[in-house]
């Protein structure tokens, strides 16, 4: 196995099969009668995997932090159905590009100011001023502007229908904050503790160790799917970030936190055994999926670019590290947990040696001594980096190990180069000269995601998000003209079109569904996981 960073990549899969062997029985004492573990039953202490920049932001890890802090004008149920929450009600007019929100009577922000329709259209207008890049990227080609008609009714107009706008404000980056913090405020300021109007309010954040959420006692406007009304049962948060699984687990098997999220596979039966209760949500939008650099390097030849994807297993790959908690995804552009899911493209590229060593040779890939492929004098190095800890986690660092001793088999040399989550937050791996392969997901509730993932990458309107650097109108357009329509079963078979066109060219393969775990100490009740990130909402929680 080469590794640029080996002491990171080579030991992830070692050290996971050794804690397969050494934790064949349940690794603890069992969890029946212990108390919180802060000792103090208004106090929840759980521990998070990862710690973003900002409480608010684009990433799924900082909307996992706002939905506790700020609330959304709307919520999913766990059917998909939309919810009010802050808006009552909503409706579009007959050309679809007039959407009509109708606001709640009495909810406020944490800094006293109301959530009127002046605050819902400015915090429209902040999204599209690219407040928020992942708000941007849904609603940014569609909105065109909000106005507030009286103190409870704001009008959003669309250059063009889109019939699942309303759905897409349940997610978290479409949380609404107070127009007054975000006028007033440093960056610095909204980006620690932002103003919402949430159950929990950010009193403390000790940088590199946690981040203290505090009751609201006033609260009362949570989403129509609630358990309760009023403020929140648990006084506070003590939302820990501890980076290492094994550490996590460990803390919540003694008693130190209460709750933990990214729960690895090998210890899933344990902990089920123990006592835990688990929560297993398989998000919608983009699975674990490797995309192509389709502009520079091997992969630009679509005959290369199926001839590595004819060389994987990946299914057994993922069945053997998942452990039956880790569901296989063929689907590269998206997940079987989203609407309109294709399982023709799906489908595509079962492990097949003989067809992918005649691609490769048809291509000019010569097969040599070494078990190297070359053309004109150049080997078929492969460079495929993933942020550890970050995009993947241990679980998918040895999946990915694996597949590139299955690609190996036919000719490519692959150097897989794990880098830390610093990296990834600074962008140095994603531009076209970096890799050649990478692996990533991206949550969403809906079809959208096509529109995000694919949408042309072009000087006057970069996208960031085509990891794969391909630009089609032809691609563009049979999504564009999904999003638009207003039937469901042709805008479905619209969207299954784009994803067979995606996987007809090879330009990325599912690997594994992109999961959101939990697992929770038998003291503690009422969590349960938001439907359109998978996120843990602890507004219901309490401890019996």
């Amino acid at each position: 196995m080469r590794t640029r960073r080996g002491a990171v990549a080579a030991s992830a899969f070692a050290v996971a099969a050794t804690l397969v062997a050494s934790c064949g029985v349940a690794g603890g004492a069992p969890a029946d009668d212990r108390g919180p573990a802060s000792g103090d039953p208004a106090t929840l202490v759980y521990g998070h995997q990862q710690e973003p920049p900002c409480v608010y932001g684009g990433w799924v890890e900082q909307a996992y932090l706002s939905y506790q802090v700020i609330d959304n004008l709307v919520a999913l149920d766990d059917d998909g159905t939309v919810v009010p929450w802050l808006a009552d009600s909503w409706s579009v007019d007959d050309a679809g590009t007039t959407w009509t929100l109708q606001l709640r009577e009495g909810p406020t922000f944490s800094d006293g100011t109301p959530v009127d329709a002046e605050a819902v259209a400015y915090n429209v207008e902040y999204w599209l001023g690219g407040g928020n890049s992942t708000a941007f990227a849904w609603i940014g080609e569609y909105v065109a502007s909000a106005q507030a008609q009286d103190d409870r009714t704001v009008t959003v107009h669309l250059h063009r229908p889109y019939p699942r706008f309303v759905e897409n404000l349940s997610q978290p980056y479409f949380g609404i904050q107070s127009r007054h913090a975000l006028e007033t405020r440093t960056a610095q300021e909204n980006c620690s503790a932002p103003i919402g109007s949430g159950p929990f309010t950010v009193t403390e954040w000790n940088r590199g160790l946690n981040i203290v959420l505090d009751r609201r006692g006033d609260y009362d406007w949570p989403p129509a799917n609630a358990e309760h009304s009023g403020p929140a049962r648990l006084e506070r948060i003590d939302w820990r970030f501890v980076t290492d699984p094994t550490t996590r687990t460990a803390a919540l098997r003694s008693g130190e936190v209460d709750a933990i999220y990214d729960v690895q596979a090998f210890e899933w039966d344990n902990l089920d055994s123990e006592g835990y209760e688990l929560q297993k949500y398989v998000t919608g939008g983009r699975p674990q999926q490797i995309s192509f650099n389709t502009v520079r390097g091997p992969f630009t030849d679509e005959r290369v670019r199926k001839a590595f994807a004819y060389s994987l297993d990946r299914q057994s790959v993922v069945e053997s590290v998942g452990m039956g908690v880790i569901p296989y995804e063929g689907n590269g552009p998206m997940s079987e947990a989203t609407p309109a899911y294709s399982t023709e493209a799906a489908e595509r590229y079962s492990q097949d040696l003989g067809r992918a060593a005649a691609l490769l040779d048809e291509a000019g890939w010569v097969l040599g001594d070494d078990g190297v492929r070359t053309k004109d004098g150049r080997p078929l190095d492969i460079v495929f980096p993933y942020a550890i800890n970050r995009t993947i986690n241990q679980d998918g660092s040895a999946i990915v190990q694996a597949l590139q001793t299955q690609a190996e088999a036919v000719g490519f040399r692959v150097e897989l180069i794990p880098y830390p989550p610093s990296e990834a937050a600074s962008g140095v791996w994603s531009k076209p000269d970096t890799y050649d392969l990478t692996i990533g997901y991206w949550t969403a509730l809906g079809p959208g995601i096509l529109h995000v993932n694919w949408r042309q990458n072009l000087e006057e309107t970069p996208n960031p998000a085509n990891s794969a650097f391909y630009n089609d109108p032809e691609l563009e357009a049979i999504i564009l003209a999904a999003n638009s329509e207003p039937d469901v079963e042709r805008q479905s078979e619209l969207y299954r079109q784009a994803q067979v066109y995606i996987a007809d060219r090879a330009l990325s393969i599912g690997v594994y569904a992109r999961l959101s775990t939990l697992a929770i100490a038998p003291s503690l009740a009422g969590v349960r996981q938001e439907r359109s990130q998978g996120g843990p909402v602890f507004y219901d929680a309490h401890f019996d």
